[in-house]
């Protein structure tokens, strides 16, 4: 991690493939993993990971921590608490596509946030790039047929997945207001935050929904989604909106279809067609649009 930390586009990249693979597993452990159980022990798991190596910076940067509480509590609220909790109920309900193409509209909130609240104004070289690679993504996510987009219809699991993108384009914008600590004393912090907010939520599912079933499948999940989509991109996010700020951090949000469409050739035996790549080229001119000084 030491040596890319300062490369934000590297960084921003491999915190969206391995969030692309949390959702793939998201949807398709759907009817095994309650949802509110796979974000409470995700983040419970990732909290303990992040603990020891953490302790030495908490230390230090506990005062800090304090003073700056409203801001850890609401950062930890919409990105970990709501985000993924929401995301996951909201996958039970609707198909992954209108899962990925709700994801694709992150750097538009994003960018309408960082306006509202900050002030934030976006050149019309970022309008143009947000566009096209908004393009290629839809394209990817429709598989290049308009048809699938005019047979979309809009169910309860949609209104959650909307929610959740809207709480964490909220996140990327107010890290801005995150106290200036080590990335693990934060990482540590709004973890457990966050972990505890849903205590109350995981035992209200556990004894009226369904409870956890400890299996290897399941088991590998938790331990995928704890580490990489948790731990790893958080680091990288976090630190790449650091680097570059909000808006140009959430265009690369758009390569979520692209890394979801390459994993489906690689692991499923799909065929790589020419809305991949039309799409992926859509998606990369747009990035290069965007963030090019």
């Amino acid at each position: 991690m030491m040596s890319i930390k300062d490369r934000p586009y590297l960084l921003l990249t491999l915190a969206v493939l391995f969030w692309a693979g949390n959702f793939i597993l998201g949807r398709a452990f759907h009817g095994e993993i309650p949802p509110i159980a796979l974000a409470f022990w995700r983040w419970v798991g990732a909290a303990l990971l992040v603990t020891w190596p953490a302790l030495p910076h908490l230390r230090r940067d506990h005062r800090a921590l304090r003073k700056s509480w409203p801001a850890v509590l609401l950062l930890a609220i919409l990105g970990i608490a709501a985000f993924n909790t929401l995301a996951y109920s909201g996958l039970q309900y609707t198909e992954a596509i209108n899962a990925f193409l709700l994801q694709s509209l992150m750097p538009v909130l994003i960018v309408l946030l960082s306006l509202a609240i900050f002030r934030e104004k976006v050149t019309r070289q970022q309008c143009s790039g947000i566009l096209v690679s908004l393009c290629g993504a839809v394209m990817i996510i429709a598989r290049g047929d308009t048809e699938v987009l005019l047979s979309l219809s809009v169910n309860r699991g949609d209104i959650l997945v909307f929610t959740a993108i809207a709480c964490y384009a909220g996140y990327t914008v107010m890290l801005r207001k995150r106290p200036h600590v080590h990335p693990l004393a934060f990482l540590c912090t709004i973890f457990w935050v966050g972990s505890i907010i849903l205590v109350p939520l995981y035992l209200w599912e556990t004894m009226t929904v369904a409870s956890l079933v400890l299996n290897p499948a399941n088991l590998m999940v938790i331990g995928y989604v704890m580490v990489f989509p948790s731990i790893v991109s958080y680091l990288c996010y976090n630190r790449g909106v650091e680097l570059v700020g909000a808006n140009r951090a959430g265009l690369f949000i758009h390569l979520m279809p692209v890394f979801g469409s390459i994993m489906a050739v690689v692991f499923l035996n799909e065929a790589f067609c020419w809305y991949h790549g039309a799409g992926i080229m859509l998606i990369g001119s747009g990035i290069y649009l965007a963030t090019r000084k």
